[in-house]
């Protein structure tokens, strides 16, 4: 039988694999991870009620930025932490030392490290899954996501309070000195260290280019890994057809009524009777979670308006309810502050057009800077709260 031999850190021997490249990459794929903890933590506030710091109405288009730069910010990381992994990776079998204090500390070390490339992975892995809407796991993606976003920016805090010193000394020499070098670390390859940096930075500027297009129309055309390309009736893209929300035959029905209604006092209105109360028109994104988003020129009844019609006062919540029977979001809560904003519309057309069964016929809430899950489609009934 045949012994496997554990590697040793002396087995390898790329004068590339060094502080020096660590280091650099290392700072390059913490601005990212930071930027993906700030702007995720903003996603997060945005889909709850009533968070700590009132989720603002402006700028229309701020969720629609946050969450653009989340998900870029994810995806420009992974080219850097796969060659940040691959530089540091045989520290994995560094012989531990004996003494019992440096021994103790070097398995803290050794487990904030675990915790940290784990979470990393963990993140990373499913926000791109998540980004193609594919979704292979039991749990809450976007509870548990937001969870492991906290373990992952603890343990990179913990991480960089330990390595402070070898990433000074590492950033203040140049990226070529090989005085913090392991002492196996004597081949060299076809790539320079610089040029190796340069090679991470240039995969993950084209990871960001190849998907940009999501966000960023301007580059659809060339981001040929972008989850829409901008397709769908008026130019916005479809999550949830009306099919797969089984809301055909309810939407369609000449029997169909919104329901506005607020203490005790109920107001219903057919399709056609929405289109003879005052139109309004304006131009707001819908932008996902999933990274993706596209502007549209939405015309329909102010929200207010309606509530106005059954003396609802200003400031309280609404109830949005959709005539789906089913999922996580058939039910939501707009804030007050949204339902009294004159550009939160209940939409009955979009780009000139009457609205489409998939974008929400026979009506759909649009609000600025709202996450797109929330902005409920084939409403049924609005229900002010309070």
């Amino acid at each position: 039988m045949r012994t496997v031999r554990i590697p040793a850190e002396a087995d390898f021997r790329s004068s590339l694999r060094s502080p020096a490249v660590a280091a650099r990459v290392g700072v390059w794929l913490g601005v990212c991870f930071v930027l993906a903890f700030v702007t995720g933590v903003i996603s997060h506030e945005a889909y709850v009620a009533h968070p700590v710091i009132p989720f603002p109405t402006r700028p229309a288009w701020g969720y629609r930025v946050t969450q653009g730069v989340h998900v870029l910010s994810g995806t420009a990381a992974i080219p850097l932490l796969l060659v940040k992994l691959w530089s540091v990776f045989p520290k994995l079998f560094a012989r531990p030392p004996r003494q019992v204090r440096e021994l103790v500390l070097h398995g803290l070390e050794r487990a904030s490290i675990g915790v940290l490339v784990a979470a990393g992975i963990f993140q990373l892995a499913s926000g791109l899954a998540n980004s193609a809407q594919w979704y292979p796991w039991s749990f809450h993606f976007r509870a548990t996501h937001y969870a492991v976003a906290w373990v992952a920016i603890g343990a990179l805090l913990v991480h960089v309070a330990v390595k402070l010193p070898v990433i000074r000394r590492a950033l203040g020499a140049d990226i070529e000195d090989a005085s913090q070098d392991r002492a196996s670390a004597t081949e060299h390859g076809p790539l320079t260290r610089r040029g190796l940096v340069r090679s991470a930075l240039l995969a993950s500027g084209v990871a960001v280019l190849a998907t940009a297009g999501s966000t960023v129309p301007v580059l659809r055309k060339v981001s040929v890994l972008g989850v829409r390309s901008g397709d769908g009736p008026g130019g916005i893209p479809v999550n949830k057809s009306a099919h797969a929300a089984d809301v055909v035959a309810a939407a369609l029905s000449p029997d169909y009524r919104l329901v506005v209604a607020y203490d005790g006092r109920e107001r219903a209105f057919s399709r056609g009777d929405l289109e003879r109360l005052g139109q309004r028109t304006a131009e707001l994104p819908i932008a996902c979670v999933e990274g993706w988003s596209a502007s549209g020129r939405w015309t329909g009844v102010r929200l207010r308006d309606l509530l106005d019609l059954v003396a609802a006062p200003r400031g309280r919540d609404v109830r949005v309810v959709s005539l789906q029977q089913h999922g996580p979001f058939r039910e939501t809560t707009l804030p007050g502050r949204f339902a009294d904003d004159p550009l939160t519309l209940l939409a009955l057309g979009l780009a000139g057009e009457p609205l489409a069964i998939d974008h929400g016929y026979p009506c759909r809430l649009i609000a600025p800077d709202r996450p797109g899950v929330l902005q409920t489609k084939w409403v049924g009934r609005l229900e002010v709260l309070g």
